[in-house]
C-alpha cells in the first residue's frame, strides 16, 4: 500500500516557524515531483510549493521568501520550512507526490491526509 504521511503541524504564534515533513512509503519505483498544498476553511485547496526530482522549485506568490521546500530523495521525504508565519497561513497542509509504483508504467498522483497548521495573531 503506497502512502504519504505528513507531520509537523501545530499551533504557532504569528512570526513563528514550523517545519512540515512528508514521507512516502510502499512499493515505490520512482518519485517524480513532490509538493505541498493547503486548504483553509471555506476555501479551495491551493498550491504552496513544489519540487522536481532535479531540485527545481516553485512557490505561490503568497509564501515566496518565507517558505522553503526541500527533499531528501534517499528518504523519500519532502519538507516545508515555514518562517514568518501569518494568520492567513492557517490551513490544513497536504503533501502531494507523483509516484511511479514498482511494476507501473507511469506516475500517479498521491495525497497525504493532511496536517493542521494554526497561526494565532
Amino acid at each position: 500500500q503506497l502512502q504519504l504521511v505528513e507531520s509537523g503541524g501545530n499551533l504557532v504564534q504569528a512570526g513563528g516557524s514550523l517545519r512540515l515533513s512528508c514521507t512516502a512509503s510502499g512499493s515505490i519505483f520512482r518519485i517524480n515531483a513532490m509538493g505541498w498544498y493547503r486548504q483553509a476553511p471555506g476555501k479551495q485547496r491551493e498550491l504552496v510549493a513544489t519540487s522536481t526530482t532535479g531540485g527545481t522549485t516553485d512557490y505561490a506568490n503568497s509564501v515566496k521568501g518565507r517558505f522553503t521546500i526541500s527533499r531528501d530523495n534517499a528518504k523519500n521525504t519532502v519538507y516545508l520550512q515555514m518562517n514568518s508565519l501569518k494568520p492567513e497561513d492557517t490551513a490544513v497542509y497536504y503533501c502531494n507526490a507523483n509516484i511511479r509504483r514498482v511494476g507501473g508504467y507511469s506516475g500517479l498522483n498521491y495525497w497525504g491526509k493532511g496536517t493542521l497548521v494554526t497561526v494565532s495573531s
